[in-house]
């Protein structure tokens, strides 16, 4: 799954427990769920940032290594 994947299906559970009308065992499931999803798109976050830091252009066409923030 992808990360946007991830994101939509997170973005469907939180409207699904927001109703006050979903039994708990279901909200517990769809609560693990996001959970997982969660963990799932901040990993896929975590090695976007990882391949930024690892080369970033300079301004005379070379590479460097350098942190994402700068």
């Amino acid at each position: 799954m992808s990360y946007e994947t991830d994101i939509a299906r997170i973005e469907t559970i939180v409207v699904e427990l927001e109703r006050s009308e979903v039994p708990l065992d279901d909200a517990l499931r769809l609560f693990e769920e996001g959970i997982e999803r969660l963990r799932t798109a901040s990993a896929a976050l975590m090695q976007a940032e990882a391949r930024v830091r690892k080369l970033i252009e300079d301004s005379d066409g070379g590479f460097t290594l350098a942190d994402f923030e700068s």
